[in-house]
């Protein structure tokens, strides 16, 4: 039932509890009307008695007199108590005994059925209901029973002749109506002043709330850790601060600042009221305040429009990101730059090229890119340590960015890989500047007590000359890069289309052997090696074919590419030797004797960790002596990567029982040195120097000189490419210990062999 719900009979309300509270908030306005009523009622009565007097001699003096008497009395009696009266209850049992003491009185006063009789008769039951402050309840009964007293005392007390006709049923029908009236006055007087007492209550209570919400708002508004500002919206003075404004921007006297005096740029303010004119707030506002002593931060403004005493302001919020945005910084930094050199990383070069390669197209010089490498980093990360290494990129990450010229960048792709796009530059001025950062990388690098020497590799690809695309512009450049390494490092090399088409070339190449891997379509052929001084046997060397489906049997001059990529390498060095053992154990369970086998090493297949063991391994599964097996490797094997890696390998191999053999041994750029620190057991004299040695006197004093080499360092010598008996006959007389060539035999298949070496059997029989 709602609080505030009325009766529709009595006019109060429903509810006792709320009912009590109007009586109490009443209550000295009820005890202020009871006690002017007791009080007048006391003089009227005193007035009366004197006008009573007039009944002396009559009967009716003797009721008159007492009956006025005790109504004084008791008027002057309930005066007093009404004034000590503390609770609405008090006042409504005074009252009550007021009423109904008073209602006997006036009701033997009336039997006089005088003129005035008759007028009190009807006016005392009216102000017994509209006089009295009483509930609703108790007026109906003191109403009541006043008219009952009227009624009785007049009607049928009362003697005389009256001043008017009357009879008793009549008066009784007017009583009647006259309460009835009565009580609907007293039911709408009720109804009338509860409902003001309702407005008046839900008017205070809407006041303390709204006084409640704004002392709420303000201690908010002061206690509220973010800054809050209100300021006019015109003119930007500051009207109001909270204590974390007044921290934040440290101003103590709002009043002597605008908005106007902290913005950075004044055109913010501008843009932030423009923004406000559409919704009347605005959220995420991002700008750069100056605090008044100097300090600027970065910030975030929340502002929402407000009206104080009709004047037109701003409730904005002040969000300090000045750290986040340095956090976020930070961020973006290690997503986009490495960590080491402090340069642009791949994924901030990409964003960048592709910037400048929009720009490009229209600049009538264009730009360049250039993709440098590092020659030489691994070997000094293994022989120093990656510290070294390190040392090296942050030197040359510094020659680049001093190479570097305004507008340019620089960015390290990773590991040893860095690219700068020159912006704007034409070919010239491209290759000049790679010109001198290809002297600047000669240059050493301090290292402790040592010195580091570091090269690079660069590729050079132009755009628009060679592409516009960023995408295709790297993989010129990379084209060009891996041409300037295949060609020896330490140099530049500017993209050309025909890179493009190797490239291609070599991926098509790459993949066919990669099938042909797949299929087992590359296979050994054996090539027989005989002793000059007997004619036997003592071997093969098993060099690699491809049995191409439409081009027929490849050399591996064919596919060359292939074994310049380790994975492939090693997959058909893999191939190889499982073949080469499995043939092997063949022609031994045959009652062969095939002498030892070559077995030719790419250098990729040095990276391998443990391969000495790994061949090992692979040689006793199928049954075959590691003492059948020459390790045939060339001289680039020593030049490359990781020198005392293969050196150790090389050992592993000879100590498991297999020879080394070093082949085409003068052709490369092998040191005589390489022969002391390696275990070399053959040598190999190339057939460039073979082909020609009857006629060339250069030729021959160069192969006279290899075998005199073997004899004095104690290493047999083996001569390739022989092709003619004169040949055999010369190599022989020097003192050399195998040869192989067509003269004893074309490289065979497996098959070929067995037939190959009964017929070689029987003709020694």
């Amino acid at each position: 039932m709602p609080a505030y719900a009325l009766s529709p009979i009595s006019g109060e309300f429903r509810t006792p509890a709320t009912e009590a509270t109007f009586r109490a908030e009443r209550l000295p306005e009820s005890i202020r009307q009871a006690r002017l009523l007791l009080f007048f009622s006391t003089i009227v009565n005193t007035l009366f008695l004197v006008s009573d007097w007039r009944f002396a001699g009559d009967p009716h003096f003797w009721i008159a007199v007492p009956s006025r008497l005790v109504v004084v009395a008791i008027s002057i009696v309930c005066l007093g108590l009404v004034l000590r009266s503390r609770t609405a209850g008090e006042l409504q049992a005074v009252l009550g005994v007021w009423q109904g003491i008073v209602s006997i009185g006036v009701g033997l006063l009336v039997s006089s059925r005088s003129d005035l009789a008759l007028f009190v008769v009807i006016v005392l039951p009216l102000m017994l209901y509209l006089v009295v402050p009483n509930t609703f309840r108790a007026t109906l009964v003191a109403g009541a029973f006043s008219s009952t007293c009227m009624l009785v005392g007049f009607s049928v007390i009362g003697h005389g002749t009256p001043g008017i006709e009357t009879t008793a049923l009549g008066l009784g029908l007017g009583m009647l109506m006259l309460n009835i009236a009565l009580l609907l006055v007293v039911t709408r007087s009720n109804r009338l002043r509860r409902l003001e007492w309702t407005a008046v209550q839900r008017e205070r209570l809407a006041n303390r709330e709204l006084g409640h919400s704004r002392e709420m708002f303000e201690r908010m508004f002061r206690t509220v850790p973010i800054p809050l500002v209100v300021s006019d919206r015109t003119d930007g003075r500051f009207l109001a601060l909270n204590d974390a404004a007044r921290t934040f921007l440290g101003i103590e006297d709002a009043s002597a600042w605008s908005t106007r005096d902290l913005y950075v740029d004044v055109r913010d303010r501008d843009r932030f009221i423009a923004q406000m004119a559409g919704r009347d707030r605005i959220d995420g506002f991002d700008t750069r305040l100056r605090k008044p002593d100097g300090d600027e931060r970065d910030v975030l403004l929340a502002a929402s429009g407000i009206d104080i005493d009709g004047r037109a302001a701003l409730l904005a919020a002040v969000v300090d990101i000045t750290d986040r945005k340095a956090a976020e910084e930070r961020v973006w930094r290690a997503a986009h730059h490495d960590a080491l050199t402090g340069l642009p990383n791949r994924t901030h070069f990409q964003a960048s090229l592709e910037r400048i390669a929009a720009r490009a197209e229209s600049c009538p010089k264009g730009a360049a890119l250039l993709l440098v490498d590092l020659d030489g980093l691994k070997e000094v990360n293994d022989a120093l340590g990656h510290d070294a290494g390190d040392a090296l990129l942050v030197a040359a990450a510094q020659r680049l960015r001093t190479a570097a010229r305004d507008g340019d960048v620089v960015a390290r792709l990773g590991g040893d890989e860095f690219a700068m796009v020159l912006a704007p530059a034409n070919r010239e001025e491209a290759q000049a500047i790679a010109a001198g950062l290809l002297e600047a990388m000669r240059q050493p690098v301090p290292f402790g007590e040592r010195s580091l020497v570091g090269r690079a590799s660069i590729g050079l690809a132009l755009c628009p000359e060679h592409d516009t695309s960023p995408g295709e512009l790297v993989k010129d450049a990379d084209l060009a890069l891996y041409a300037a390494k295949q060609s020896g490092r330490n140099r530049l090399v500017v993209y050309e289309p025909a890179l493009r088409r190797g490239f291609e070339r070599r991926v098509t190449l790459l993949r066919d052997v990669g099938a042909a891997l797949e299929a087992d379509a590359i296979v050994p052929y054996y090539q027989p090696k005989v002793a000059l001084a007997t004619g036997r046997v003592t071997g093969f060397e098993a060099l690699a074919r491809w049995r191409h489906p439409e081009r027929g049997l490849l050399t591996p001059v064919h596919f060359a590419a292939a074994f310049a990529e380790p994975e492939h390498a090693i997959a058909i060095g893999e191939r190889m030797r499982g073949q080469i053992a499995a043939d092997l154990r063949r022609w031994l369970d045959a009652g062969l004797e095939p002498g030892r086998i070559a077995v030719n090493f790419a250098p990729a297949e040095f990276g391998c960790p443990k391969l000495a063991e790994h061949v090992a391994e692979q040689l006793a599964r199928a049954g075959v002596a590691p003492s059948r097996i020459d390790v045939e490797v060339t001289e680039s094997v020593f030049l490359g990567p990781g020198g005392e890696g293969v050196e150790a390998t090389l050992r592993a191999f000879q100590a498991a029982g297999m020879r080394i053999a070093l082949d085409d041994f003068g052709t490369g750029f092998a040191s005589l040195t390489h022969l002391k620190r390696f275990p070399v057991d053959d040598i190999k004299i190339d057939r460039s120097f073979v082909r020609d040695l009857i006629e060339d006197p250069d030729d021959a004093a160069i192969a006279s000189a290899v075998i005199e080499l073997g004899r004095a360092l104690e290493i047999s010598v083996t001569a390739e490419g022989v092709e003619t008996q004169a040949q055999a006959d010369f190599l022989a007389a020097r003192g050399c210990a195998q040869a192989q060539g067509w003269l004893y035999g074309r490289p065979m298949p497996a098959d070929a062999v067995v037939a190959f070496l009964e017929e070689r059997a029987r003709s020694a029989a």
